[in-house]
């Protein structure tokens, strides 16, 4: 178990039921969900990639997608095939994604960018979404928040001196240093994550601020909390330039018009 992300998501950290234990984690499955929803075209074949133990995928299966997952984490598949008999499911990295050329409608990566913290690494992932991906069909990519660990360490109360340092550094270059928590990672803003679509070919890209700015608030109320108030915030400025940033998660959307790997 070399490979840091795999260890620390099968030793360190319970992935599974990540999205329901907290009000934060509840605002940003309804959030993803109803972006996804409203972009995902009727019908056919999602590649959700970086899918983790299934919590996307479960809903896209009952909405009568056809999904394959493909996550890093060995024990992630393996809970992910145990509770989901209908999913395709397999190990697989987000840079050399096993699927062929155009083969699905729709290709999700929720959660593979902010591991890659080498630009040429985000850039290949993204490109292979693209490869797999008919014409026409979406491209939606989730992003951290350049801004997400300052604000949660901040709620938390532990955004000591010696911290607020790292996270200076974290702010000026994006790379998140894993003594502060999570692992070695790389945080977004709206405007580098739109660029990095529009790099790999996608067209009508827009940026979401999934949670809201009232994420942070959401990690001091229970997780039975009603969020009715948040997510009213969210989907009021989830596009608000200025608001943006402020959201625990970003996620971009595009649209591949053709196969940029055949033209010329």
């Amino acid at each position: 178990m070399s490979n840091p992300i795999i260890s620390y998501y099968t030793r360190d950290y319970v992935e599974a039921d990540r999205l329901k234990r907290s009000a934060a984690g509840r605002l940003e499955f309804m959030r993803t969900q109803e972006l996804l929803r409203r972009h995902l075209p009727t019908g056919g074949s999602v590649a959700d990639i970086g899918g983790g133990t299934g919590a996307h995928a479960a809903w896209l299966l009952e909405d009568g997608y056809e999904v394959q997952l493909i996550d890093l984490t060995p024990a992630h598949v393996e809970i992910a095939s145990g509770s989901m008999p209908k999913l395709q499911a397999q190990v697989g990295d987000a840079r050399n994604l096993p699927l062929a050329d155009r083969s699905v409608e729709a290709t999700l990566l929720l959660g593979p960018l902010y591991h890659l913290t080498r630009a040429q690494d985000r850039r290949q992932a993204i490109e292979e979404a693209v490869r797999v991906t008919r014409p026409g069909g979406l491209v939606a990519v989730a992003a951290i928040s350049r801004y997400a660990p300052m604000l949660d360490l901040a709620v938390h109360g532990a955004l000591t001196d010696d911290v607020l340092g790292m996270v200076r550094g974290q702010l000026e270059t994006g790379r998140h240093d894993s003594r502060v928590g999570f692992t070695d990672a790389y945080m977004h803003t709206p405007e580098e994550l739109a660029a990095e679509l529009d790099a790999a070919g996608l067209t009508d890209v827009v940026v979401y601020g999934v949670e809201g700015p009232l994420w942070a608030a959401a990690q001091l109320v229970p997780a039975e909390h009603d969020l009715t108030q948040y997510l009213t915030v969210a989907r009021e400025l989830e596009t608000d330039p200025s608001a943006t940033a402020f959201s625990g998660h970003l996620l971009a959307v595009g649209r591949l018009t053709s196969n940029p790997h055949e033209e010329g």
